[in-house]
């Protein structure tokens, strides 16, 4: 079973937009491993607002935090210590859609990072959008998961940028998954027709 996992270059990019697209497409499961702030109204709870298949099951985060900050920062606010060993794969037989937060080197703790919950088996898509400097985040992200090794596909966010998705495309090689426009508004219909734009890529990845 495919198990993806949504990583941004940096955040409020729309990983979460991206991980219901990928999750209705795919009509796969969906985790956050550390959810930090937003606890009235969470990614988790978006996803599930955002999805219309009957199939996707949305598993609880291993790590909640009140605190909207880097996870060890919120963490260490809010007396409670992040161990990656803690944080599991939940059990299920569908495919699986996994959403990080923040950016790859985001810190856990003092000594893992975003990067150290990504197994090799993942297949990673990185959502980027544009702003001045995106291409240097897009490159240093795209290019320190495949120096790790990683299979790495790129999805795009916001308005079209062609000269920065192009040289974004060149220089790293990763496939293109698409771009998410932007919308008015992000509701289960929108979702829908992205899922059903993108779903032929995904269940290649």
């Amino acid at each position: 079973m495919q198990q993806i996992f949504v990583t941004g270059i940096s955040t409020e990019v729309g990983k979460t937009i991206a991980s219901a697209i990928i999750a209705e497409a795919l009509e796969a499961d969906y985790w956050k491993p550390v959810q930090a702030g937003e606890l009235d109204y969470t990614d988790s709870d978006k996803v599930k607002s955002l999805v219309s298949n009957d199939k996707t099951v949305i598993h609880k985060s291993s790590y909640e935090l009140k605190t909207p900050m880097s996870p060890h920062a919120a963490a260490e606010k809010e007396g409670v210590s992040i161990d990656r060993l803690d944080i599991v794969l939940p059990e299920t037989d569908n495919a699986l859609v996994i959403e990080g937060a923040g950016g790859i080197l985001v810190p856990l703790n003092e000594n893992d990072t975003v990067l150290d919950i990504i197994m090799p088996t993942y297949h990673v898509v990185v959502v980027s959008r544009h702003y001045l400097g995106s291409i240097n985040h897009t490159l240093l992200t795209v290019g320190w998961l495949q120096q790790k090794g990683y299979d790495v596909s790129i999805l795009f966010s916001g308005d079209a940028d062609p000269e920065s998705e192009n040289i974004i495309l060149h220089k790293t090689g990763a496939s293109l998954i698409g771009r998410i426009d932007e919308e008015p508004v992000f509701d289960k219909a929108v979702v829908k027709r992205y899922a059903d734009k993108f779903a032929s890529i995904l269940k290649t990845l």
